[in-house]
């Protein structure tokens, strides 16, 4: 099990898409190489952390539209 990294100095991006209300993930690199995101509606929640290689899979995958919801039925 990996130790949960100490996120006070992490530098939060959000998207441009995001309103600002929030609604929104937030995404930090970390120096040890993960990445930690975060619901910014929900910050008294942790952070989840991934390891770079998973982070860029996820982000090949969305590209590709592999988590487009399907349509309402």
């Amino acid at each position: 099990m990996t130790s949960t990294p100490d996120l006070s100095a992490a530098r939060w991006f959000t998207s441009k898409a995001s309103s600002a209300t929030g609604g929104c993930l937030e995404v930090a690199f970390l120096d040890d190489g993960r990445v930690a995101i975060r619901d910014n509606e929900d910050l008294s929640s942790p952070p989840f952390v991934v390891t770079r290689h998973v982070w860029a899979c996820f982000i090949d995958g969305a590209r590709n539209g592999e988590f487009t919801p399907p349509p309402a039925t």
